[in-house]
């Protein structure tokens, strides 16, 4: 998994731990500022003030806000997976309905516990640069949970597959953020909602 984020949000990968350690600093900073302040108020310059560190080192990794954005995007769906796969490992669900439960409980999770998750949603694009296509983060988990259900559940990933799973990940944060909206911590009542509508519409294609 990527340590810092996706690897084309970042001008050059720190080689040395010295300088990975200010990447850490600047993403941390992010993270902070982006919870504070909200994503149109963050700027790289109070992000070097917060991280300790020289505006040209973060300009030295990162080309600008944006592209830091798009690192702790990345971070983040590293950290979701790493997350969900120890869930799974420690209590493997017999079922896929169970796995699709337990993947919203931890995306709930991250919402509570990771700061500025909740502003980013994941859904920026993380590689503008491709020529015909954007990636967003919803994408990036569609593919992840397409390749657990074939991994885990045995349904063989296909165009259909990747469609219907791909409108249930965007359904699901949808309905997460409206339960964050109705409370802060979450209200309840629509996180079990978001949960009956993801797995009734993916039970049209995964039996």
């Amino acid at each position: 998994m990527s340590k810092f984020g996706a690897q084309h949000s970042l001008r050059r990968l720190p080689v040395q731990e010295r300088s990975a350690a200010r990447v850490r600093r600047m993403l941390d900073a992010a993270a902070d500022l982006i919870e504070e302040v909200g994503y149109d108020r963050l700027s790289t310059t109070a992000i070097a003030q917060r991280a300790d560190v020289a505006i040209g080192s973060v300009y030295q990794f990162f080309g600008d806000k944006r592209s830091l954005a798009e690192a702790l995007s990345q971070r983040y769906i590293d950290l979701y997976f790493e997350r969900l796969g120890a869930r799974f490992d420690a209590e493997p669900p017999e079922h896929w309905r169970a796995g699709v439960e337990s993947a919203i409980t931890e995306y709930v999770h991250m919402y509570r516990t990771a700061p500025g998750f909740r502003v980013l949603h994941l859904a920026d694009a993380i590689d503008p640069g491709q020529a015909d296509t954007v990636t967003t983060g919803g994408d990036v988990i569609a593919a992840q949970i397409i390749g657990g259900l074939e991994q885990r559940f045995g349904h063989a990933g296909d165009d259909e597959l990747r469609k219907t799973v791909t409108v249930a990940v965007e359904t699901g944060q949808a309905l997460v953020r409206l339960a964050f909206r109705r409370d802060s911590e979450g209200d309840a009542s629509a996180i079990e909602e978001a949960k009956r509508v993801v797995c009734d519409y993916l039970a049209r294609r995964v039996s």
